[in-house]
């Protein structure tokens, strides 16, 4: 027990010369980016697949959640303002992924007609250099739209209080009994969920986009002695012939939606602890929910 606590602290305290390095020495973990092929680059990405599932990443952004917390404890209007970002993220993602279900509808009138209507078997899209698939795989490709709705419009949705609750004694108590039920929540059930899809989806996702396939179980030593013979090898195998080859777009999308369930974790503990301090009459402060304009006041959230 003591070890673990002991543990726990080091790794805590040790976080803060982690970011600190991270910051200062951006090359070593991002030299990837710019890729040229070279040993550096190789061993820069390497760097950055461990660091991303590792334990060092967890301590780090907890050691920030730490700092930030701190702040907004002694100056509420800073804890205000760090809800106001994080669901001012969650807004903008998700009224702009949004419009991904109205292209999910047009693109399927579009395989109707060219398929039931002119024979076509396949689709091309632009000028010059078009975009020419066969149906099957704009068909296919269908459910990335339905992917992008769920994963980056969750805490839209959120926010907006879109989403089902099933409610057995919150509706009856004091508003105070309230936000302490929606910090337990965030605590003990949003933000750890989101990271272990993280951790399982971080390495779920770079298994399909580079070899020799990266393991939970490496150490950073063992991630660096395998850069040396590291090469993009991106999943580009569909489940028909000429299916939609881009699968690993949506282990990408995986990882982004443990991010945003994460970050708004936070965002509702904040606006719940904020909410239960201040009492009744902030409830709702700073909350940009979507309307339907004027008039329409007995429609809204019938959705």
């Amino acid at each position: 027990m003591v070890d673990g606590v002991l543990w726990f602290f080091q790794n805590l305290a040790l976080a803060f010369y982690n970011i600190a390095y991270a910051i200062t020495h951006p090359g070593s973990w991002l030299d990837w980016v710019t890729w040229a092929n070279t040993d550096e680059d190789k061993l820069s990405l390497m760097k950055f697949v461990y660091y991303g599932g590792s334990v060092e990443f967890f301590f780090a952004i907890l050691a920030v959640l730490v700092v930030v917390t701190a702040i907004g404890l002694w100056r509420n209007e800073f804890m205000w303002g760090c809800v106001r970002v994080m669901e001012g993220i969650a807004n903008t993602s998700g009224r702009f992924f949004a419009w991904a279900g109205l292209l999910m509808v047009i693109q399927q009138i579009i395989i109707v007609f060219m398929q039931r209507i002119f024979t076509r078997p396949d689709i091309s899209i632009g000028f010059g250099i078009p975009l020419q698939f066969d149906i099957s795989w704009f068909a296919e490709e269908l459910k990335l739209y339905n992917a992008l709705v769920v994963c980056m419009c969750v805490t839209y949705t959120f926010v907006q209080g879109g989403h089902v609750r099933v409610d057995l004694v919150y509706s009856a108590v004091k508003h105070r009994t309230k936000r302490v039920i929606d910090m337990v929540g965030c605590i003990i059930f949003m933000a750890p969920s989101a990271t272990l899809i993280w951790m399982y989806g971080w390495y779920f996702l770079w298994r399909h986009l580079v070899t020799p396939k990266p393991a939970a179980s490496w150490d950073l030593e063992r991630a660096e002695r395998s850069a040396r013979a590291v090469r993009w090898n991106v999943e580009t195998i569909g489940f028909s012939p000429n299916g939609f080859n881009g699968y690993f777009l949506f282990k990408i999308l995986l990882v982004a939606f443990a991010g945003l369930v994460f970050l708004h974790a936070i965002a509702f503990f904040y606006r719940s602890y904020l909410e239960w301090k201040e009492g009744e009459e902030s409830e709702g402060k700073y909350l940009d929910r979507d309307t339907l304009g004027e008039g329409e006041e007995a429609y809204e959230g019938t959705h």
